[in-house]
């Protein structure tokens, strides 16, 4: 690799202009104590000296530390970057010290970087293959089992195609999130922006989930009774769903006969903020950073019996943050947790 060689000529002037200051001095000492004191003698044997001395200095420097710095440049590996291979080398140490430095911490940070998304990637294929894997043996068991011979029983055929059914459905259900999430990760997500009431699309997700609810006796309320519509502005249908997931998971989570309420406030710089909150068992705080990973699931072995793709929280987050709105959490283990978002809000 060909390298700009800059030099510099600091480090030369500085040592001689000490050499000629202690030089003159010392020959000025002994002048004026054993010979007479000629001042011009003096101040051309100062600048001699220092002419000599800086060339001998940058001469020296250059043939036995500077090129062999260089060619520390040329032939060490790591240094083959875009950052070193465009810049002239300098002969200024304190400059290269620092580049050098600076290239030791970005690649230390970079391979730290590396690790953590490596880690990431493995727990990621492990849980997509998990998910996977569930649906796919259901279905496979049960057709399995019709083909040799369950098929012939009317009643077991019918139950076994609709329990293969809803196998098809969960794994359609996984695929159309990870088609979702993938989306909006690479800013694919085409928002339709328009005003609307959210008063409005809280209560069409309590219409839809009611049910849900009911099942283990959960109520879903508001906080207060509103009168006066709440216009916001953002994408209703993404908006709803950002509800819809949040209010589900709160209802999964949450104990028997407890409560899923609703609130929405008004907060500084036309934005208002949404919160579900819950009283189910809660999250541990170690576990908050990384509720929004996808597949994350706080109980490993519950939360797959209540059903979803594990991306629930994961596709939240990229909502919200496609309307450049920020999401936040506060649970406390075995009371409840609260989800709010904010929203920008309309006259």
């Amino acid at each position: 690799m060909a390298v700009n060689f800059r030099k510099t000529y600091r480090f030369a002037v500085k040592s001689a202009l000490y050499i000629s200051l202690f030089s003159t001095a010392f020959m000025a000492v002994m002048l004026y104590y054993f010979l007479t004191l000629n001042w011009n003698f003096v101040i051309m044997f100062s600048i001699a000296l220092f002419i000599f001395s800086f060339f001998v200095l940058q001469y020296r420097v250059e043939r036995f530390i500077y090129r062999r710095v260089k060619k520390i440049y040329d032939d060490v590996s790591l240094l083959e970057s875009s950052s070193f291979r465009n810049k002239a080398i300098t002969t200024d140490m304190a400059t290269l010290t620092r580049e050098v430095e600076k290239f030791a911490r970005d690649k230390k940070i970079e391979i730290e970087t590396l690790k953590i998304r490596e880690e990431y990637r493995r727990e990621f294929l492990g849980n997509v293959s998990h998910e996977l894997k569930t649906p796919l043996f259901t279905v496979q068991g049960y057709i399995l089992t019709l083909l040799d011979g369950a098929m012939n029983d009317k009643e077991l055929r019918k139950k076994y195609l609709q329990r293969a059914e809803k196998g098809v459905e969960r794994l359609i259900y996984i695929v159309q999130d990870l088609d979702m999430i993938t989306k909006m990760e690479v800013g694919d997500l085409n928002l339709n922006f328009t005003k609307f009431n959210i008063i409005d699309v809280v209560q069409n997700v309590f219409d839809l989930l009611e049910m849900k609810a009911d099942k283990k006796g959960i109520m879903l309320m508001f906080d207060m009774k509103y009168i006066r519509p709440v216009m916001v502005y953002g994408d209703q249908e993404k908006v709803q769903q950002v509800v819809t997931n949040l209010v589900v998971n709160s209802i999964k989570y949450g104990k028997e006969n407890g409560t899923t309420e609703v609130g929405i406030e008004d907060l500084v710089n036309n934005k208002i903020i949404v919160r579900v909150k819950d009283n189910g068992e809660g999250i541990e705080k170690k576990n908050i950073p990384r509720l929004f990973e996808r597949f994350f699931r706080v109980d490993k072995s519950g939360a797959r019996t209540e059903g979803g793709s594990g991306l629930g929280l994961a596709i939240v987050k990229h909502i919200i943050e496609a309307h450049d709105e920020k999401m936040y959490v506060e649970s406390k283990f075995g009371v409840g947790s609260e989800f709010s978002f904010t929203l920008e809000k309309t006259k």
